[in-house]
């Protein structure tokens, strides 16, 4: 199958791209909308992700990761002292799901939201769409590539 691209929102100030630098990888829990669930469940080990700030007063693309552990359920969601708890969610049939990710590369500069939307080759990128919400989207290949062209990434695909 060949790679996907995506595109994951995280406020820096819960997790950023810092972060993962540090740990090397971790599991991206809490996400609590279906439509960014079933996108994580199609994620495939290898997919390469836009690690995006977001909740700051310049959102933009950090840098990248890579899905090293495809979908699973999110234990989070089973856990009452989380803030990510859904009484809902029953163990023997999980709401929500999870994929671990790795870290790639952090941009020497973030490329702000403001430019992704200025930038006409990235006028169909979902992130740059009003309204656009998602907390995990897809995002085409010739849009990945963009944006690492446009921060000057090291990371080719």
């Amino acid at each position: 199958m060949a790679r996907r691209y995506w595109l994951m929102k995280s406020e820096p100030y819960v997790y950023s791209i810092d972060d993962l630098e540090r740990d090397g990888s971790d599991g991206w829990e809490g996400v609590r909308n279906y439509q960014a669930r079933n996108y994580m469940r199609e994620m495939r080990e290898g997919d390469l992700v836009l690690f995006y700030h977001s909740g700051t007063t310049t959102p933009g693309v950090a840098g990248v990761a890579r899905v090293c552990r495809e979908a699973y359920p999110d234990p989070t969601q089973h856990d009452p002292e989380s803030e990510y708890f859904d009484p809902k969610s029953k163990p023997e049939e999980p709401r929500w799901s999870r994929v671990d990710v790795a870290f790639v590369e952090k941009f020497a500069r973030e490329v702000p939201l403001s430019e992704l939307k200025a930038d006409p080759a990235l006028a169909s990128m979902p992130v740059t769409q009003r309204g656009s919400r998602l907390s995990v989207q897809p995002a085409d290949e010739a849009h990945f590539r963009r944006v690492l062209k446009l921060a000057g990434a090291k990371t080719r695909v």
